[in-house]
């Protein structure tokens, strides 16, 4: 790929915002179909799990595996297979007509996602040579990927005012041939020419590794812990230990642990992690708070929320940017990550019960700004710290990381609010056996037992739980402000030294035959080691 013309560049970035857009929508439009899948279809409960969560399982799962094949395929080729399949599965999902059905295509739709997610940031990361351009560019992708997330339920709710739950996934169809079609006539190739062969115990301990530990996290905070759940979280955590060190040991390893040795590339990864968990923590909260405190509707719910998603995207593909020259690195993350601190600090005081929005709408938005800078600049500092040859590898390992920080804040932080919630709950005297331990448990609990309740008792009793439940969030926020403000120290101490302008090839790892510790020295990212 030595020559590539304006319109490839262009084009590539397109298309790989288009599907970053359209994949994070899927991922949160569903929830406004569930309750008339379940009229449907009629599933179980198990069953709703796998339709909501098989999606994620199958795209956390296969990303790792994913970014090697692109990287060793060719990453046009298998973004354009992903496309395809994304195209295919979103017709099956949207006319499947039973329950098993539903849950195999949206796997599908996972293991298309996977597919396409990896090669698309290993892409830019190759078309766009300039440092100042790649990181514009994977700054647009954050920023798209949230503001998919925050449209997700706006999307939902508009089609299912109008149309059956399957148009949530036939919407897709259209978009995606679309993509098809430009990507065959603009998308460049890539690949590593000498990336080896495949480890298939490799890829099974990473995918159940991977599964295991977001399954466990995801049902722990639905359901609190219990032994069986704990026993998949440990067994999914061992299979990822054994996974990495076999990595050590391979000739041809999925991912190079030797990138790890590199602080800029560790300390990125941790900090990723760390702003997925209070930003995608902070959402089932918001959305609790919308809905069951203040009584919006869905539709309500989605637009008030909306603004940290427009904030996101401005955060990744504006001012991630501008701060990071401005800054440089380290400072620029820490700057995002203070923002992101103090938003949450915010909404902590102005969030209560008798809301007047207008001032909720600069937190909200400050929320997604700062911490998109952050997610934006990292996913930056992991592709530039690598060379080209294994931009999808690299991609990917971003990819999981955020992964698994957003099911880590969704299940610690939850459990931050549940606690606090049973601590502070205080049951009217006038309610007792099962009602009172609905009230007890949950402010969706309380909701449910007041639907039962005579008037009087369900107002005191909604009362003491959306009091309850505004006193939990505001220990969640503030959990949150030392997640953030402990993530700009990290990013501050491991970058301290990266420079703001990462050359287009700094000398990591690469296939050609590597020195003992992986980096060239003098590299620009030898500093950071």
């Amino acid at each position: 790929m030595d020559s590539i013309s304006t319109a490839q560049k262009w084009g590539t970035l397109a298309i790989a915002l288009i599907g970053g857009l359209i994949l994070a929508i899927d991922m949160t439009a569903l929830n406004l179909a569930i309750p008339r899948l379940v009229t449907d279809l009629r599933p179980s409960a198990t069953e709703v799990l796998w339709i909501g969560d098989g999606y994620g399982f199958a795209l956390a799962a296969l990303l790792i595996t994913m970014g090697w094949i692109g990287d060793r395929i060719g990453r046009r080729r298998l973004l354009l297979i992903g496309v395809a399949a994304f195209a295919g599965t979103s017709l099956l999902t949207a006319y499947a007509p039973s329950t098993e059905l539903l849950i195999t295509a949206r796997v599908l739709l996972g293991v298309a996602g996977a597919c396409f997610m990896p090669p698309a940031l290993g892409l830019i990361r190759n078309v766009f040579r300039s440092p100042q351009e790649r990181t514009m560019a994977i700054g647009a992708f954050s920023g798209v990927s949230a503001l998919g997330a925050g449209l997700g339920p706006l999307v939902g709710g508009a089609l299912l005012d109008h149309f059956w739950w399957g148009s949530v996934f036939l919407c897709n169809v259209p978009i995606m041939l679309v993509m098809l079609v430009a990507g065959l006539v603009l998308l460049p190739e890539s690949r590593n020419p000498d990336s080896g062969t495949l480890d298939f115990p490799s890829v099974v301990l990473s995918a159940a590794g991977v599964v295991g530990c977001i399954y466990a996290i995801k049902e722990i905070a639905a359901h609190g812990p219990d032994g069986t759940r704990a026993a998949i979280g440990l067994a999914g955590l061992a299979l990822l230990l054994v996974f990495l060190r076999r990595q050590t040991r391979l000739a041809d390893p999925l991912i190079d642990i030797r990138l790890f040795r590199i602080r800029a590339y560790s300390g990125s990864i941790v900090v990723n992690m760390i702003a997925m968990f209070s930003l995608v923590g902070q959402a089932l909260v918001f959305a609790q708070f919308w809905q069951l405190v203040l009584g919006w509707s869905p539709w309500q719910a989605g637009l008030a929320g909306l603004p940290g998603a427009v904030g996101g995207m401005i955060g990744g593909a504006a001012l991630a940017p501008a701060l990071l020259n401005a800054a440089g690195r380290a400072r620029a993350m820490a700057a995002g990550l203070g923002i992101g601190a103090a938003a949450f600090a915010a909404a902590a005081v102005v969030l209560h019960e008798d809301l007047d929005y207008l001032p909720v709408l600069p937190v909200i938005l400050g929320t997604g700004l700062g911490m998109s800078v952050a997610l934006a600049i990292t996913s930056d500092t992991l592709l530039a710290t690598v060379p080209k040859t294994r931009a999808g590898s690299a991609s990917a390992v971003s990819e999981t990381a955020s992964e698994l920080g957003g099911a880590l804040g969704l299940a610690l932080l939850g459990s931050v609010v549940n606690a606090v919630y049973r601590a502070r709950i205080s049951v009217p005297s006038g309610i007792t056996g099962h009602p009172a331990a609905q009230v007890r448990d949950s402010l969706p609990g309380a909701v449910e037992a007041a639907a039962a309740l005579p008037a009087d008792l369900a107002g005191e009793a909604l009362a003491a739980a959306r009091s309850a439940f505004v006193t939990a969030m505001h220990a969640e926020l503030y959990c949150s402000v030392a997640l953030a403000l402990a993530g700009a120290v990290i990013a501050v101490a491991t970058l301290g030294s990266v420079p703001k302008v990462i050359p287009d090839e700094p000398g990591a790892p690469d296939a050609e035959g590597p020195d003992a510790e992986g980096i060239e020295p003098g590299s620009a990212v030898t500093d950071a080691v």
